[in-house]
């Protein structure tokens, strides 16, 4: 279209008014260019055609067949037509059925020859696909292998992504390549006009999977290089040097003693703190659910307390929150330092109370301050603080990190994950941090037995649940979340890395729950799931916690989750769907406690890789080994997802698309090399042949003009 660029709003599209305008809005696409970068989600792979005889029922295919009658179209009832005609290839027959779309008599004609895509399903001995997808099979005129899905948003259908998409494609000659010639040579990628056009149209799998490497790539570099240049403010502000380290009093109060990863991490964290005059520390302690990181991060808060200075715990939700506050504010206050709680549902007069005591005088403030986000607040300020400890979790990011040091830039600072994290992708992900690892569990803590079964075997597990409760325990039973990919298109994870799952039909949490209600009626059941409201979680989890569930149904939303020391049995459905990290981190949910404790994996998957990737967690239960073998595997995806799609080309929100999430761990590590040689050889990104990388970096991270000189 004439005088249309990167810049123009999408009401510049033809078919897009102020309506649908607003509709993109809420995907995050406003204008010409979002809607480039707006990648489809997965690919109808209509390439892959199967003949009648070779199509299984209940999945979806591609088939090509030959109209054998004409299309006869009638009125069923009130407001529903049908049309409905018979088509064949040299191995069978197929009814095709098309609701409330009589056009469709006069797309058909006897002997014309059509690839069809859609459920196969089987009524009666019949062969039949309901209102499939439809593309005429014209000699020499190939027929695209892959389909673009996209996300689609209500008022949004494929065809209005499509239409846009297809004017947008226009603009790509506009698209300036920021990424280095000599990088793109090297590594055989396609120009990023060329991987962007591919993506939303590709001609072939292998074309497209090199778009989608390009793309990846782009994303972990830009990252890599916006972590090591967000470093620099940190490193010209001086920390608090706490010169006081003794912890003596505190470590008498613990019923137990630190392993000694623990007692490596305390080191690394004190020696970070106690520095003169050099950087605060910037400081992540990764290590297994129940390892004892919570322990540690109360250490440092102490070692601030103890050097007269302030100290905060955030936590990504409001029930872990006050979890660390009920375990920690008790230890406080034997050791005479006061702590106060802060949550968005705190009310505004005990609010404000907190508020005023961060700033009292020294004899009546606050020491240490637990809560979430809100400790972000920007009418929020202390006195003095020396420490902030956030607890990672996927929840919080370099923009909060930036926004800490904003607050306080000589604050010291220590995140805690509680994923096992491969030292290759941590150094990516955390590159502006120091890596403190704890590879123990506790002293006493009992191993989860972890084991693998089918459905064949659902009445045992009916009568294991039965007796873990009527033992006393409680359960959790995790289900994949839902993915709009049920319909047959492939995700993105599969066109990139290959293989995927066997076709087995998924439990959903809230059904699969209210299917165990009628199971189990003797006992509570309850659901959880990531679209609840943050307070509707929180009232299941706090039942939870206080035994007044007995089976909770839950998607990954409880990987997040709070100390159940009575939670003795895991099960995970369909856990052909989740990658080893994520279940070792379910399963970490279970074992808190005295009791013996049980893992039970679901799955009728039948393919090799999965098999033995599945009872590779039954035989291992080191959370290193474990992460390491998951990113050869599957990729970085499982240590990456977040809970949306927002991407990475977003000004200040810094999460990677899907694209970057299923690629291979092969692609993270060349970029994080080629990551590392541009930083050696040009720290600020001044070279001329970088500066378009450079401009790329500071609009990503939002960076101050002044980082990058």
């Amino acid at each position: 279209m004439k005088d249309l660029t990167l810049a123009s709003p999408l009401t510049s599209l033809p078919g897009i008014g102020k309506t649908r305008a607003e509709a993109f809005g809420r995907l995050g696409v406003f204008c010409v260019r979002d809607l480039l970068y707006h990648f489809p989600r997965a690919y109808e792979n209509r390439g892959d055609v199967k003949t009648v005889a070779e199509a299984l029922d209940g999945e979806t295919h591609a088939l090509s067949l030959v109209v054998a009658t004409e299309p006869k179209t009638a009125n069923i009832r009130r407001g529903m037509s049908i049309t409905k005609f018979r088509a064949f290839d040299g191995s069978g027959t197929v009814e095709i059925l098309f609701f409330n779309q009589p056009y469709c008599r006069d797309v058909f004609s006897v002997g014309d020859e059509f690839r069809f895509f859609g459920k196969l399903t089987e009524e009666r001995r019949t062969l039949r696909l309901t209102n499939p997808a439809y593309e005429r099979i014209i000699p020499g005129e190939p027929l695209p292998e892959f389909v673009p899905r996209y996300p689609l948003g209500e008022g949004i259908t494929p065809k209005i992504v499509a239409n846009a998409v297809a004017v947008a494609l226009g603009c790509l000659s506009e698209l300036v390549d920021f990424l280095p010639e000599n990088i793109r040579q090297k590594h055989e990628f396609p120009t990023l006009g060329t991987a962007i056009k591919i993506l939303h149209d590709p001609p072939s799998k292998e074309l497209l999977r090199q778009a989608l490497d390009r793309l990846a790539f782009d994303e972990y570099l830009t990252f890599s290089l916006g972590l090591a240049l967000s470093r620099h403010p940190a490193e010209k502000a001086r920390g608090v040097a706490c010169k006081r380290l003794g912890i003596t009093p505190l470590l008498a109060l613990l019923p137990y003693e630190l392993t000694d990863s623990q007692k490596q991490a305390v080191r690394e964290i004190a020696a970070d703190m106690s520095r003169d005059g050099g950087p605060p520390m910037s400081r992540i302690l990764v290590g297994d659910v129940g390892c004892g990181k919570t322990i540690c991060a109360a250490i440092a808060a102490y070692i601030a307390v103890l050097n007269g200075h302030q100290a905060a715990i955030m936590a990504p939700t409001e029930i872990l929150a006050r979890q660390h506050y009920a375990d920690l504010a008790p230890l406080f206050k034997a050791l005479g330092a006061r702590t106060e709680l802060l949550l968005g549902s705190t009310p505004a007069r005990e609010r404000t109370r907190i508020y005023n005591s961060l700033t009292a005088s020294f004899d009546e403030r606050t020491d240490v301050l637990i809560g979430t986000h809100t400790l972000l607040n920007d009418r929020l300020t202390f006195s003095d603080l020396a420490l902030a400890v956030t607890d990672e979790q996927h929840r919080f990011g370099v923009s909060q990190r930036a926004a800490i040091r904003n607050k306080v830039p000589s604050t010291h600072l220590l995140v805690m994950s509680a994923t096992p994290i491969p030292r290759t992708l941590a150094l990516v992900l955390y590159g502006d941090l120091d890596i403190s690892r704890i590879t123990e569990l506790p002293r006493g803590r009992q191993r989860v037995d972890t084991h693998l079964i089918g459905e064949a075997l659902r009445e045992r597990l009916n009568g294991f649940i039965r007796q873990a409760v009527r033992d006393g325990g409680q359960v959790y039973i995790v289900c994949p979340a839902i993915e709009e990919d049920e319909d047959g298109a492939v995700p993105l994870g599969r066109v990139l890395l290959g293989g995927g799952h066997d076709p087995i039909p998924m439990k959903t949490a809230v059904e699969h729950a209210e299917r165990l209600m009628t199971v189990f009626p003797e006992y509570t059941v309850a659901y959880l799931h990531g679209k609840m409201k943050p307070a509707e979680k929180d009232e299941v989890m706090q039942r939870f916690v206080a035994g007044k569930i007995d089976i909770l149904v839950s998607t990954t939303v409880i990987e997040v989750g709070v100390n159940v020391p009575n939670a003795s049995l895991m099960i995970v459905e369909n856990a052909e769907r989740f990658g080893l990290s994520q279940l070792h981190q379910l399963r970490g949910r279970v074992g808190r406690g005295t009791r013996k404790s049980y893992c039970i994996l679901v799955s009728d998957a039948t393919a090799d890789t999965t098999r033995r990737r599945l009872n590779a967690l039954c035989n291992t239960y080191d959370g290193y080994e474990i992460a390491e073998e998951d990113l050869r595997l599957r990729g970085p995806g499982d240590f990456l997802a977040t809970n949306g799609d927002t991407t990475l080309r977003q000004s200040g929100g810094l999460h990677f698309s899907a694209i970057a999430t299923a690629a291979g761990a092969h692609i993270l590590s060349a970029a994080f090399s080629e990551a590392a040689a541009i930083m050696e050889a040009d720290p600020d990104l001044t070279h001329t042949e970088n500066q378009l990388l450079a401009d790329h970096v500071k609009h990503l991270f939002a960076l101050d003009k002044h980082t990058i000189s």
